[in-house]
């Protein structure tokens, strides 16, 4: 079967390595934490290197961004297939360590089909959280409701530890999300 010119330069196109011009770029290098994870053990995030990580920040008091924020990182989760755990990780960290112990945080978790082993719902003190949110540029403030507004970020680290995306808001598109996961993997 003989294929037209412009379908083969397009197969030739989709099938092109990735140039170095399509290459995510780096922010630098990501803070570093150590916090408590849902499962009472400390994680720091020197822990996944070597993997991929999506890290984010959350609540689960939250009654609107968060949520939506883990109801798509979950979707991103399950495309990603075999991969997630074994070479990407999603750490979600709470704003309200003083309502979010680990427990509640498990609880989270299972509610939105988070796989242990690929994702880390992570807390720790009030002054712990304060310095992480803090270094990764995460505004939150405490509502007299009992509300957090604060930003709504997802930062993207590489297997060595280098900050090379951030989302703002939930507005992300999950497709994207999973391809620049993906095209990290794929670095050496």
């Amino acid at each position: 079967m003989r294929l037209p010119a412009a379908a083969v330069l397009l197969l030739g196109l989709l099938a092109a390595p990735a140039r170095a011009e399509d290459a995510l770029p780096t922010i630098g290098p990501a803070p570093p934490f150590a916090l408590t994870a849902e499962t009472g053990k400390r994680v720091a995030l020197a822990d996944f290197r070597g993997k991929v990580v999506a890290v984010t920040f959350i609540y689960t008091g939250c009654p609107d961004i968060c949520p939506l924020l883990t109801q798509k990182m979950a979707a991103v989760q399950d495309a990603l297939g075999a991969a997630f755990g074994p070479r990407v990780d999603f750490v979600s960290i709470t704003l309200d360590p003083a309502n979010d112990t680990p427990e509640v945080l498990k609880n989270f978790a299972q509610a939105f089909g988070a796989k242990p082993g690929g994702w880390s719902f992570l807390t720790g003190a009030p002054a712990e959280i304060a310095a992480v949110t803090q270094r990764y540029g995460v505004v939150a403030i405490k509502n007299p409701d009992g509300f957090i507004d604060h930003t709504a970020l997802t930062a993207l680290i590489d297997k060595h530890g280098m900050m090379r995306v951030q989302y703002m808001g939930v507005a992300f598109d999950p497709r994207e999300f999973r391809h620049d996961l993906e095209t990290l993997m794929a670095e050496p």
